[in-house]
């Protein structure tokens, strides 16, 4: 068994289907927004803000995460903070991504959907043309708010359906089940969106099921407590239903205690369809190479586990057939050249 090298894993043509971009808000760019907007934040400097990013579960993060959003008051604050993600991106060789944003964090402070519309859908059109990085936007709702307000949010952002593919459901998980939305990923169904929905990352693997079964969805963001459930592993593998599972911010966030407890690798092995995924890179520590590269050294991921990883998110993408299958032909390349 052959370990992959950085080099390689960076090689490999990847896809990354489970990114927050409030979640990419690197301090420094925190701090430049923070002075632009005239915003006063609680923390003297940079190292200063690193050193808050110490979380014991998924709300101290959160916490954290929405007062570091409250920079964002600009079209040119959304472009920016996209922009630097698409930047990690290619650095990293990631030839397409499906970003989230929660719009109900901004719109509930008076910023409207179109500047956030406007400033992301620019800066992902402009990695398209400069970067050669293809994306999808997802709208994800909150779920420690109720499914009215969802509905409303759905509503203020199907005037901008063109920028968004699909609907997502994150924040916190535990007393928040998918069944709670049942109703709004209905009538995002009816509007032709595609639907996704953390599940199994806090919350039990009865998340999962309820995801698959009351909202209908293509992917399960994390999932890695499936493991609790035997059947319904079976289920993942027999549907090829994709789960995208960030090691790192399961790592911070306490999900498993140490990487080396993570059970990825034997959910590939099962036949699983999961992938690498980056969650919050500013506050996780680490963008989607970083992960691939913590996967391997904790649990010797081989070099052909690497390609199905990179192959498992290209096919689990919402690109179209075209472009997955150019991609998917570039992966072989790019895995037989190097071998």
């Amino acid at each position: 068994m052959t370990t992959p090298t950085i080099a390689f894993l960076r090689s490999l043509p990847k896809a990354e289907l489970h990114l927050h971009l409030e979640g990419s808000l690197e301090p420094e760019l925190m701090f430049q927004l923070a002075e632009r907007n005239g915003i006063a934040l609680p923390y003297p400097d940079v190292e200063a803000i690193r050193a808050a990013y110490q979380f014991s579960n998924l709300q101290d993060f959160l916490d954290i995460y929405y007062q570091g959003a409250s920079v964002l008051q600009t079209e040119q604050d959304f472009y920016d903070l996209t922009w630097a993600y698409l930047e990690r991106c290619a650095a990293d060789g990631v030839v397409h991504t499906e970003p989230f944003f929660d719009p109900q964090t901004h719109t509930a402070r008076g910023i409207s959907m179109a500047t956030q519309f406007r400033g992301i859908s620019r800066a992902l059109a402009d990695g398209e043309k400069q970067l050669g990085i293809s994306s999808r936007l997802i709208l994800s709702f909150l779920r420690h708010l109720s499914e009215e307000d969802a509905v409303v949010t759905l509503q203020q952002a199907l005037p901008w359906r063109e920028h968004f593919v699909a609907v997502g459901l994150d924040s916190s998980e535990l007393g928040n089940p998918p069944e709670k939305f049942a109703r709004v990923f209905a009538q995002a169904r009816e509007a032709g969106l595609l639907c996704v929905a953390h599940a199994g990352e806090e919350g039990p693997a009865a998340y999962i099921e309820q995801a698959l079964e009351l909202l209908k969805v293509q992917r399960i963001d994390h999932g890695v407590r499936c493991s609790d459930d035997p059947a319904l592993v079976e289920r993942l593998v027999h549907e090829q239903i994709a789960l995208t599972v960030c090691p790192l911010s399961n790592l911070k966030l306490k999900v498993v205690q140490q990487m080396q407890q993570h059970n990825i690798l034997q959910l590939l092995e099962r036949g699983v369809r999961v992938t690498i995924n980056s969650d919050d890179p500013a506050y996780f520590g680490g963008y989607l190479l970083d992960n691939f590269v913590a996967v391997r050294d904790a649990l010797e991921m081989s070099r052909e586990q690497a390609v199905q990883l990179a192959r498992n998110s290209l096919e689990a993408s919402f690109l179209d057939p075209a472009s997955r299958e150019r991609w998917l032909n570039e992966l072989q390349r790019v895995a037989a050249t190097a071998a």
